[in-house]
């Protein structure tokens, strides 16, 4: 049951001083080096984490004192990161699933936190209904009150460290299913931005030959997502239109795996000769993971990419621009780039957003602090 992205809102993460955004099924951000847009991504990617049990040990990882906003802040105002995922809700139109999570610094009385580890403050999951609040779930510091199927409120009692999640510590699908749903759900996202292209790249070796509908994280899968698509679904239309475009003449072989799965390039200039995925450019490789995260069988309900044209020719800013159209006609896409080529070649296929910073705070042009863009508000 996938759950679409309605609204992400952040507040006293790095630069990201207080930002809500209404989600599209194409959001592309563009600005220049150190405005920020890196920081809306791995914002997204802390809610993931949240998911996963591991929020506390990502922000650690960072440094929380590092993480957090290091602007001026209203007198007694304390020292959080707070992040929330509002998800649609299946059923009802207007229905949707809040998930909100407030992190800060222990406090010195806590036993069980180190000095700068991160502590969950708050962590709540709403169920949005018109103007109707339902809160489902609640945690205060070690207090935790859940709903169960039967919408019934109850004091739980749970082993739970400071810094961990509710969220990725209360797994009983039978009794909260609507905190599994969107735990799922968050835990289906993927992001791109450690595919890696050097010479010990998983991308070029051949892997293990399983059907495989969604490329990993990291590409370690591309040959089998490609054998999957060319073998199993028996349609590679797509993505023989996404080599034409890039490498016109060129020819992407798929043989039909055995114990593991492989691919090559067949290139114009060369054509008795298969060039194997260790021979290929950085920037050739590269483009075709991409191709295998936008066209695979089977699209996670949201993707994110982070600086995807890096390495790539100026020239393949419109062949990407063609293949991340269209997966968000699938899926809901996240994007941020620096090039302007690629945010212009989109302009017309979803929310072409510029990102600038202003008094050291990351803006999203013509965005209110209410999560709404000026535009909206004239209609």
């Amino acid at each position: 049951m996938d759950l679409p992205v309605r609204e992400v809102s952040v507040s006293g993460y790095r630069s990201l001083k207080a930002i809500t955004y209404p989600m599209s099924r194409l959001d592309v951000f563009v600005g220049a080096n150190g405005v920020g847009k890196s920081n809306l991504y791995r914002a997204l990617d802390l809610l993931q984490a949240a998911a996963r049990n591991q929020l506390g040990a990502k922000l650690a990882a960072e440094g929380l004192d590092l993480a957090m906003w290091a602007g001026p802040r209203k007198a007694r105002e304390p020292t959080r990161i707070a992040m929330s995922v509002t998800l649609a809700a299946p059923g009802a139109r207007n229905s949707a699933f809040r998930y909100e999570v407030e992190v800060g610094f222990p406090q010195k009385v806590t036993a069980a936190a180190f000095d700068l580890e991160p502590q969950v403050k708050v962590e709540t999951l709403t169920y949005l209904s018109g103007q109707r609040r339902s809160r489902l779930i609640e945690r205060r510091n070690g207090a935790v009150m859940a709903r169960d199927a039967e919408g019934r409120p109850a004091d739980l009692d749970i082993d739970l460290l400071s810094s961990e999640t509710l969220l990725g510590r209360l797994e009983d699908p039978g009794r909260y299913p609507e905190l599994d749903a969107v735990r799922r759900t968050l835990l289906e996202w993927r992001f791109y931005h450690d595919v890696r292209t050097d010479a010990d790249s998983p991308l070029r070796r051949p892997c293990v030959a399983v059907a495989a509908p969604t490329l990993a994280s990291d590409g370690a899968n591309l040959a089998a997502v490609f054998a999957t698509l060319a073998h199993i679904r028996a349609d590679r239309a797509d993505l023989d239109e996404a080599v034409e475009s890039a490498f016109p003449g060129a020819v992407l072989s798929l043989p039909f795996p055995d114990r593991t799965a492989t691919f090559g390039l067949r290139l114009p200039e060369f054509p008795q000769r298969i060039f194997e995925p260790a021979e290929l450019s950085d920037g050739t490789l590269r483009y075709l993971a991409l191709a295998g995260a936008l066209l695979a069988y089977r699209l996670p309900p949201f993707i994110a990419l982070n600086e995807p044209e890096a390495s790539l020719h100026p020239d393949l800013m419109e062949p990407l621009a063609g293949l991340i159209a269209k997966a968000a006609e699938r899926t809901q896409v996240w994007l941020v780039t620096h090039s302007e080529r690629l945010a212009h070649a989109l302009k017309d296929h979803g929310a072409v957003r510029t990102v600038r910073k202003t008094e050291g705070a990351t803006t999203i042009e013509g965005l209110t602090l209410f999560g709404a863009f000026r535009d909206d508000e004239d209609d």
